[in-house]
């Protein structure tokens, strides 16, 4: 995997999953857009590079997460549970071999 940040190449063992804007803003917590593969290094002891991040994702889809994040979203019990029931099967999609 190349990581979002710093363009370095790692074993998918070795990269987190990045997010633009902080999994704490609840509209944009499951976005597929706010998630990007991210190494330790980017991810947690550079903060996340959000910069960099700015400019992997471009000024567009920037913007967009945003001004998405500020949004007040509250889901239901049964949308998270539909998200999870959606990303199980995605999932299940891939296999992964060490």
């Amino acid at each position: 995997c190349r990581c979002a940040t710093c363009g370095e190449v790692h074993h998918w063992t070795k990269i987190q999953a990045g997010n633009f804007i902080s999994r704490k803003h609840y509209a944009t917590r499951w976005s597929e857009d706010n998630v990007h593969a991210q190494c330790v290094a980017c991810n947690v002891f550079r903060y996340g590079e959000q910069y960099k991040y700015s400019l992997y994702l471009g000024d567009k889809l920037s913007k967009e997460l945003l001004e998405k994040s500020r949004l007040i979203v509250k889901f239901t019990d049964i949308e998270i549970i539909e998200m999870i029931e959606e990303y199980n099967e995605k999932i299940k999609q891939f296999s992964f071999h060490t």
